[in-house]
């Protein structure tokens, strides 16, 4: 696969050409992630369209700004992460995954419980038949260095039977100024494939990941802006540590009883902890020179279990044609966590030093939150005429929710609350000739809300609709160009309460509307392109506490990619390729207030390889050539995280 993929399982679950999908669907194919050598999820997405990095956790995990709205859980596999935490507690590697797959918008009919912004979901590389291997050592800028590699194979004991197992591990102490320590991850994913007979199909993939990093926050506002002079500045101390483990073992078995009915079974296991001992910072005083913090410590603990019922239907009605997906899915999910604080010395804020005593904690929060879903949904895809299709489906989730977070000042247990929401969504595609098609759609989304509201007990579901109009078209048989104009609508959606910092409060409503355009494949042999460019309108339409017309956090009007390479066809220099490229996102709102801003920024990145020959690569990738300082997430007044400056990342790969 190249740089552009046409098919997807994401925005339909039956294995649909991406053209045949009646909503947003970008894919960054796994030669775009080797090629950058993305080993953050956060890498891969941002190659597309109204698509930037929402925040790292304090530099734990990451979630992202989809469309404008925060997305802070994602797939794998087409199952969503643990429904009961806020989000994934450890940055997902990359080394097992074959493609990206970015829906946008709603998709609360396929997926159940999500945010509006959209679902990112990672399709696994599976176990081979053929023996295959590689592996890649790598070293780069500020002591970064990582050995990542997979190995499959048919496993001879058993007809059909096949293995894979995908690792990483890597240290990155990176530029800021954490005192000497370092970041370390482990990533172990082992998966085993089974094909007794043409019909039957049975996959089980798992991941395991082991995570110590430091707790940083990043760098923090003061007077409408966040000083860059030093993108290093850390507020912590050496020993603010966190540890996530998030592990996950799956098993999808997919049956075809005849050549028009095939049954699918999914059922998922999620489990994991971490545990946060940290200085945090509050705020600044006026006169800009000191930073007030506090000492915090939280240990959770988490699981999840997740099953997929399903049947894939085609038949014929009145001369139409259907292929119709039924579905019942079951999550249920808990989190615990226990939460401490304690007074810790303020810190010069230009110029923070380390070693403050840390005092004795105090009980701060014990959080218990359980969610049990039933999902029923029905779609049908029906091709009208040569040409045009309907997609047509609904989704019914009920259950109960249970969110207590019992502090000093609420301590009153609310009952267990009552969900249901029914989340509709329709589609029609048209293609007037083959290059090119058109589609509109309609959708929506909901979320149980997970805010600690003051006084008021299991507040009403985040809801959310977009409708969306675009077209795909085929320059070339290998390149496509596929644009889009949407609108999104999101209500009640919780926010920092600002006369109680501890608790949260429900906005009202929020709106984001724009267009963008993405463009994949390749233009001539051996060279590729990825690119987007989004402009995007994303604001507060309807509150109470925060001003009608505000910018939402961290979107820019106007942000793209680009990414191209070419490789050497024939000749002396045939095996060498050279890539190039720009990351544009511009300036963007630190909060909801809109009471500080980020600038815009271009960062620039290149790479150069040589393929010596089918077994051996050496690669050499450079980001930020011109050393740019800007922030790449806003989150809020004390989160800000700085992008990386110029760096260089050295990489040998060895294949079999």
């Amino acid at each position: 696969m190249g740089y552009r993929a046409t098919r997807s399982a994401t925005a339909t679950k039956t294995d649909t050409p991406v053209r045949d999908s009646p909503q947003s669907i970008n894919i960054v194919p796994r030669r775009v992630i080797t090629d950058q050598r993305d080993t953050r999820l956060t890498d891969a997405v941002t190659n597309v369209s109204n698509v930037v990095l929402g925040s790292t956790v304090q530099g734990r995990s990451q979630n992202f700004l989809i469309r404008g709205f925060n997305t802070q859980v994602f797939a794998v596999d087409g199952v969503l992460v643990d429904p009961a935490i806020n989000f994934t507690p450890v940055t997902r590697d990359l080394v097992d995954a074959e493609r990206v797959e970015v829906i946008k918008g709603p998709a609360s009919m396929l997926f159940g419980r999500g945010d509006p912004a959209g679902v990112v979901n990672i399709v696994t590389r599976r176990p081979t038949l053929e023996p295959t291997a590689e592996a890649s050592v790598q070293g780069g800028s500020f002591g970064f260095r990582r050995f990542e590699g997979t190995v499959s194979s048919a496993l001879p004991a058993v007809e059909g039977l096949a293995a894979r197992l995908s690792f990483a591990a890597q240290e990155d102490p990176t530029f800021r100024n954490f005192g000497g320590d370092t970041n370390r991850r482990v990533f172990v994913a082992p998966a085993v494939s089974w094909t007794p007979s043409a019909d039957t199909r049975v996959y089980v993939n798992s991941s395991f990941t082991n995570q110590h990093t430091q707790y940083d926050e990043g760098l923090t506002a003061f007077r409408g802006r966040v000083p860059l002079d030093n993108i290093g500045r850390y507020y912590g101390e050496p020993n603010s540590r966190y540890v996530g483990e998030f592990n996950t073992i799956t098993m999808r078995a997919e049956h075809d009883v005849n050549e028009n009915l095939m049954l699918r079974q999914v059922v998922s296991g999620q489990w994991g902890t971490f545990n946060v001992f940290a200085a945090r910072a509050l705020d600044v005083n006026d006169a800009g020179t000191l930073l007030t913090r506090r000492e915090a410590t939280v240990n959770s603990r988490f699981a999840a279990v997740d099953t997929q019922s399903e049947a894939v239907m085609k038949f014929e009605t009145f001369g139409l044609a259907h292929t119709a997906l039924l579905g019942i899915e079951y999550s249920n999910g808990f989190r615990h966590a226990l939460s401490m604080m304690g007074n810790l010395a303020p810190v010069s804020f230009l110029n923070p030093t380390f070693g403050a005593a840390f005092q004795p904690l105090r009980f701060q929060a014990d959080l218990k939150q359980k969610l049990d879903l039933y999902g029923f949904y029905a779609q049908d895809q029906i091709v009208l005429a040569p040409g045009l299709q309907l997609v047509v489906g609904a989704r019914f989730d009920l259950g109960t929710q249970y969110y207590f977070n019992r502090v000093p000042a609420s301590k009153t247990q609310p009952p267990e609350g009552d969900l249901f929401n029914a989340s509709p969504r329709v589609g029609l595609i048209y293609r007037p000739f083959e290059p090119v098609t058109f589609y509109a759609s309609y959708a929506t989304s909901f979320l149980p809300q997970t805010a600690n509201i003051l006084n008021v007990a299991n507040p009403d579901p985040s809801a959310g609709e977009q409708v969306e109009a675009g077209t795909r078209v085929d320059l070339t048989p290998g390149l496509t160009l596929s644009a889009a104009a949407f609108r999104i609508t999101r209500n009640n959606v919780a926010a920092v309460d600002p006369k109680n910092p501890g608790f949260s409060v429900i906005t009202g409503q929020q709106q984001a509307q724009g267009v963008e355009a993405d463009l994949a494949g390749e233009i001539l042999p051996g060279w590729n392109i990825i690119g987007s460019v989004g402009l995007l309108d994303a604001r507060i339409t309807k509150d109470a506490t925060f001003a009608v017309g505000n910018r939402l956090t961290g979107v820019p009007v106007f942000s793209g990619s680009l990414w191209t390479t070419y490789e050497v066809q024939q000749g002396a220099l045939r095996g060498l390729g050279l890539g190039f490229g720009i990351t544009h996102v511009g300036q963007r709102y630190g909060d909801l207030d809109n009471s500080f801003k980020v600038g815009a920024y271009n960062r620039v990145d290149a790479l150069v390889y040589y393929d010596f020959d089918a077994h051996w690569r050496l690669s050499v990738n450079m980001r930020n050539l011109t050393n740019a300082r800007y922030i790449e997430a806003p989150t809020n007044a004390t989160n800000n995280t700085p992008g990386a400056p110029f760096t260089v990342l050295a990489t040998i790969t060895a294949r079999l």
